[in-house]
């Protein structure tokens, strides 16, 4: 699949008058599933922060890149045609609870990463295989 925008849209079109598409579940539940600690959400970046950290789900973009490719990778492998990004509380509200808003653009950022490139290196195989396109 390609990464211009124009032959992503065609793609959908053609495979939503075939099927229904299926997109991600959620990812609070499956963070969940690794059982993090405090430690996990501050990493040593956040090693100093004056607040409690854990339950920032969108802070593991950033201390724990490896889990959040995992959870999207093991999308992927289920077989779902599109990933979200894990930005879910990437805004400022949400982040000045943890005394965090001033890292919304680098969250946002840091989590549409995984999404951005894991078509070309992950998705693309599986949608082909499974769909014979």
């Amino acid at each position: 699949m390609s990464f211009d925008r124009t032959a992503r849209i065609d793609w959908m079109k053609r495979e939503a008058k075939k099927r229904l598409l299926l997109l991600d579940g959620s990812w609070g539940v499956m963070i969940q599933g690794f059982k993090l600690g405090e430690e996990d959400f501050r990493g040593a970046r956040f090693g100093n922060h004056p607040s409690e950290l854990k339950g920032n789900n969108d802070l593991l973009t950033l201390t724990k890149p490896g889990i959040i490719q995992d959870i999207g990778r093991q999308y992927l492998e289920a077989g779902v045609d599109f990933i979200e990004t894990n930005t879910f509380n990437s805004n400022f509200t949400s982040q000045e609870d943890y005394g965090l808003g001033h890292l919304v653009g680098e969250l946002n950022e840091a989590g549409a990463r995984p999404s951005a490139t894991s078509p070309s290196t992950s998705c693309a195989r599986p949608i082909a295989r499974r769909h014979g396109d």
